[in-house]
């Protein structure tokens, strides 16, 4: 559909600008977002969508839609630096879960902004620098091996402390691959530290990795369930907490 000269309104601007820099969201995020119903909310990103500056996507059944900004809502909103997010069988589970983790942060910490980490590859492309990711090594052209984060919390005031690098862990990986991750977590200095939002079927490796790699002061473990909805999550937490020892 095209779009109309005037362009979006502000909210609706708004709403796709954070779909954007979350990469791919449910109406179910943005309604606790913005603390209105599912239905109000899927009408708001349907009606973006049918203007041409979302698009919809629902590859899991039973599993909530997605909706990612289009090429026509990045340019609508000058996020010309982001490609388009592109939502699959294999990563929408974890796209679900990353949009409500997002939320829960950003009602967490209202000091802070969440992106996403297409936003985060944009910004660390634009400055030839990690800006909060983790170096695994080199690559064979001698440029860094980067690990992003699937969120990155920053704070928004002047002279505030670095940001907050968060992982939304679902599935087990490999225990070497792991280990290496939360390693090079550990030597990582442009983050404040990480949270790892975990699985329950992935607490245990990940307290075993972050074990081997000594990184308990720079990691932090919590449970997914206590950021989808079920608990609260809880706000200003100490970077340099143990990891749970259920974990």
């Amino acid at each position: 559909m095209v779009l109309r000269n005037s362009g979006p309104s502000p909210e609706r601007a708004a709403m796709v600008r954070w779909t954007a820099r979350i990469g791919a969201v449910t109406a179910e995020a943005l309604a606790e977002r913005d603390s209105a119903t599912v239905a109000s909310a899927r009408g708001r990103l349907q009606a973006a969508e049918r203007a041409g500056l979302l698009s919809c996507s629902r590859p899991l059944a039973g599993r909530p839609a997605l909706y990612t900004a289009t090429p026509a809502g990045l340019r609508a909103t000058e996020l010309h630096s982001l490609d388009p997010c592109r939502v699959t069988a294999s990563n929408a589970g974890h796209a679900i879960e990353c949009a409500t983790v997002a939320v829960r942060l950003q009602r967490a910490y209202p000091d802070h902004r969440v992106m996403g980490e297409r936003e985060l590859r944009a910004e660390e492309s634009e400055h030839g620098a990690a800006l909060a990711s983790a170096v695994l090594g080199m690559r064979p052209d001698g440029a860094p091996l980067l690990h992003r984060p699937d969120l990155v919390l920053w704070p928004t005031a002047a002279g505030e402390s670095l940001p907050l690098a968060v992982e939304v862990e679902l599935t087990i990986k490999a225990p070497r691959r792991l280990r290496d991750i939360c390693r090079a977590w550990a030597r990582c200095r442009c983050v404040e530290g990480v949270l790892y939002v975990a699985a329950p079927e992935v607490l245990r490796p990940l307290g075993r990795a972050i074990e081997k790699a000594q990184a308990s002061d720079r990691i932090v473990v919590l449970a997914l369930d206590a950021m989808a909805g079920r608990d609260q999550v809880p706000a200003n937490s100490t970077l340099g907490s143990t990891v749970p020892n259920d974990a």
